[in-house]
C-alpha cells in the first residue's frame, strides 16, 4: 500500500498543470464515480493528475494504475477496503480495462462505501462499455479526442487561443486571432499535432505502438479474436489510409482481407470506438450513429501521415480534418449534395482552386478551403474548424 501512494506521489509531482485540456471544464468532478475514457495517449491521465493536483489533498486521495505490480496479489475490492479505514475519500483507477472482471469489484465498491469518490478511467473504449452493464446508469462516461488545432497551438507552441462557435467560425470571427501565418503551423498540426506525444522525436514510432496495441490487443481482447484477425483489421486499416475517401462496399472489402462481409461491419465498428477510424453515415433516424454509412475516414490526420506518409490523399485528409474537429460539438452527417451536413448547413471541402458548383443547390452552403488564411461570404478557411473546442 506505502508504494501504491509513493507511485501517486510521483506521478502528482511530475504532472504539469499550465495546460488544460478542453474536456476539463466539461466534466462534474464532483460526482460519486465516474468514468473517463478516450483512444490510447490522448491525454486522459494527466488531466487526471491536474485535477487532483489543482483541487484534492494527497492526504485523502489516491492515484492507481492496475497494471501496477500491486495487483498481481491484491484485488481492487481490497485496495478500496484498506484506504477508506485510512481516512481515503478520492479513488482514481486508471487503465482500468486491464484488470480482469473491473466492472463487478467497481459495483462491489460503489455499493459498499458511500463516502468514497471512485473514478475510472482507460484506453479500451470497447471493453469499458461492456462492462458499464453491470454498472447501470450509476456511473456517467466522458469521452476524451486528441488536440485541437486550438489546443495544439497551446501546448506546442504556446500560442492562447480562445474556442469559437461554429456560428462564430462562419461569421468569419476566427480568423482574426493573433497568428501571423496560420497555415504553416496547420499544417504542422495536420501530420503531429493532434497527440500530445506529437512533440516527441520518435512521435511516427510511438504513434505505430499506440496502433499495434489497440489492433493486436484491445480489440481482440474485447470481441474475443484470435492472431489471424487482427491481422485482418491491420490490412483493413490500410486500405482505409490510402484510399479518397473510402466507400465501403462490404462485399469488396471482404475479398480483399478474405473474410467474410458479415464480419466487415463488426470490424469497422471495432477500430470507430478504439479510434483509429471515424464513420460518416446519413441522417436515417436523425440520430447520430444510426444512418447508413457513406465514408469511412481514419480517426484523425496523424494517423493517415503514419500509416502512409508518401500516399497520404490531401484532399481526405482535408476530409478527415474536417470531421475529426467538428464531431466534437456538432452532429456530423453526411450530404447528398455535397460532402459535409450539420444541422441545416452543408460543407464543401477543398483547396484554394475548389469552386461552389457542388453547393449551387444548397439554401445554406459553405465552401471550406484549405491554403487560404482569411474567407469572405461563404468561403471559410479550413484551419478555422480546428478552434471549435
Amino acid at each position: 500500500m506505502e508504494r501504491l501512494f509513493e507511485f501517486s506521489h510521483r506521478k502528482l509531482q511530475e504532472t504539469p498543470t499550465d495546460f488544460i485540456r478542453y474536456k476539463y471544464d466539461t466534466i462534474k468532478w464532483q460526482g460519486r464515480a465516474f468514468g473517463l475514457v478516450g483512444p490510447r495517449g490522448v491525454g486522459k491521465t494527466t488531466m487526471l493528475l491536474q485535477f487532483i493536483k489543482k483541487n484534492l489533498t494527497e492526504q485523502n486521495t489516491l492515484y492507481v494504475s492496475t497494471d501496477h505490480l500491486y495487483f498481481s496479489n491484491h484485488s481492487l475490492v481490497e485496495l478500496a477496503d484498506r484506504f477508506v479505514k485510512m481516512g481515503g475519500e478520492h479513488l482514481f483507477i486508471d487503465e482500468i480495462h486491464k484488470y480482469a472482471g473491473w466492472s463487478k469489484e467497481i459495483k462491489q465498491i460503489i455499493d459498499s462505501y458511500s463516502d468514497l469518490q471512485v473514478v475510472i478511467s482507460g484506453s479500451s473504449i470497447l471493453d469499458i462499455y461492456q462492462g458499464m452493464s453491470d454498472l447501470s446508469r450509476r456511473v456517467p462516461i466522458y469521452e476524451m479526442q486528441g488536440l485541437s488545432f486550438r489546443e495544439y497551438l497551446k501546448l506546442f507552441h504556446n500560442i492562447e487561443v480562445p474556442s469559437f462557435t461554429l456560428e462564430e467560425i462562419l461569421s468569419h470571427k476566427a480568423e482574426h486571432i493573433n497568428i501571423k501565418h496560420p497555415l504553416l503551423l496547420f499544417h504542422k498540426y495536420l501530420q503531429n499535432g493532434y497527440y500530445p506525444f506529437g512533440m516527441n522525436e520518435e512521435f511516427s514510432m510511438e504513434l505505430m505502438q499506440v496502433i499495434n496495441q489497440t489492433i493486436d490487443v484491445d480489440i481482440p481482447q474485447y470481441a474475443k479474436m484470435n492472431v489471424s484477425v487482427s491481422k485482418k483489421l491491420k490490412h483493413l486499416l490500410m486500405i482505409v489510409a490510402e484510399s479518397v475517401p473510402f466507400k465501403p462496399v462490404m462485399q469488396k472489402i471482404a475479398d480483399s482481407i478474405n473474410t467474410s462481409r458479415n464480419n466487415i461491419s463488426d470490424y469497422l465498428i471495432y477500430m470507430e470506438r478504439a479510434g483509429l477510424i471515424a464513420q460518416l453515415r446519413d441522417n436515417t433516424g436523425g440520430i447520430r450513429g444510426l444512418g447508413k454509412v457513406e465514408k469511412v475516414y481514419l480517426d484523425n490526420t496523424n494517423l493517415a501521415y503514419t500509416l502512409s506518409p508518401t500516399q497520404t490523399n490531401v484532399g481526405n485528409a482535408r476530409e478527415t480534418f474536417f470531421m475529426n474537429q467538428m464531431r466534437v460539438n456538432n452532429n456530423v452527417m453526411a450530404s447528398t449534395i455535397s460532402d459535409f451536413q450539420i444541422q441545416d448547413i452543408v460543407f464543401e471541402i477543398g483547396g484554394r482552386k475548389k469552386g461552389k458548383r457542388q453547393i449551387d443547390a444548397a439554401q445554406n452552403g459553405f465552401i471550406v478551403k484549405d491554403d487560404i488564411e482569411v474567407g469572405f461570404a461563404n468561403i471559410v478557411p479550413l484551419w478555422t474548424f480546428g478552434l471549435n473546442y
